[in-house]
């Protein structure tokens, strides 16, 4: 059962929770692609009860009932994950995300290290300014995000006129979109036309405000071998800076079809926490 709140920020803002509750062996923020609302992951819920696992989401500023924040950077995110743990009470916790989600998720792990246990990041999208940022996208995609960096007016004109393309995606990601990830119908369909939209795709275009060179918890970075949207050579360029992170390419997939990876993602990160209580603990 997903529990939704709306948090206060010391600002006055409100940042719309979900909470799938505790007691939990892993607290994980699921961070939510670009467009979408942030309720945790459908597909993974029963795969998370079973590995003990509590989900904490939120939509992004722009989204759903969370206040729109106009130039917002993609390490607001740490801001974000900070208020909503210490609302509810939660220490340390892993962080997870998918496609821009990601890259809110490695920020957060850059900004508050000290609180996150563990990073899975499916499809991230790296800094902007990172060699080749635009080789191998799609048209559509690549022509949304060059808009972007012409300004908010550009982005907002870009948009108004934008039409899908299904060039951005693959045969396995229509496949996933009808099947075994069809529940990402339900956050997309609310959030299109919502302003986060326009600042994620800002945010993206400008400094992160960190470093993920930064990250110092155990790092998984998953990415199609064959994404159209966000290139692999996104993740690449990832795995060389943040130390010790781990990539893993998968064949055939695009940039919904890598969600199919993302219950072996959070395995890994329930993994990761069972290893450093071991570690703690000294059991063997």
């Amino acid at each position: 059962m997903v529990t939704e709140t709306d948090l206060t920020l010391p600002d006055g803002r409100t940042l719309h929770v979900y909470d799938t509750g505790g007691p939990a062996r892993l607290t994980v923020f699921w961070h939510h692609g670009t467009p979408n609302l942030g309720a945790p992951p459908g597909p993974l819920l029963p795969l998370a009860e079973r590995l003990g696992v509590r989900w904490v989401s939120y939509d992004r500023p722009g989204y759903g009932r969370s206040t729109h924040l106009p130039d917002r950077r993609v390490g607001n995110a740490a801001e974000c994950v900070a208020a909503v743990a210490d609302a509810l009470g939660i220490d340390r916790f892993a962080v997870m995300g998918h496609s821009g989600g990601s890259s809110h998720a490695l920020a957060a792990a850059a900004l508050v290290p000290g609180r996150v246990k563990a990073v899975a990041s499916l499809a991230a999208v790296a800094p902007f300014g990172a060699e080749g940022w635009f080789d191998g996208m799609a048209a559509a995609s690549a022509a949304s995000l060059r808009a972007a960096t012409e300004g908010r007016a550009a982005k907002e004109k870009h948009e108004a006129a934008a039409q899908f393309d299904p060039e951005v995606f693959t045969k396995a990601d229509f496949a996933a979109l009808t099947g075994s990830w069809s529940w990402l119908d339900e956050v997309v369909q609310p959030a299109l036309g919502a302003a986060g939209l326009v600042d994620d795709d800002l945010a993206y275009v400008t400094p992160w405000g960190c470093d993920p060179a930064a990250i110092t918890a155990p790092t998984l970075l998953v990415h199609g071998a064959d994404d159209r949207m966000i290139p692999a050579t996104h993740s690449r360029w990832l795995a060389k800076r943040i130390p010790g992170a781990e990539l893993r390419l998968t064949p055939g997939d695009g940039h919904i079809s890598v969600l199919d990876h993302a219950a072996d993602a959070l395995t890994w990160l329930a993994a990761q926490d069972s290893n450093a209580s071991d570690a703690t603990t000294g059991a063997r």
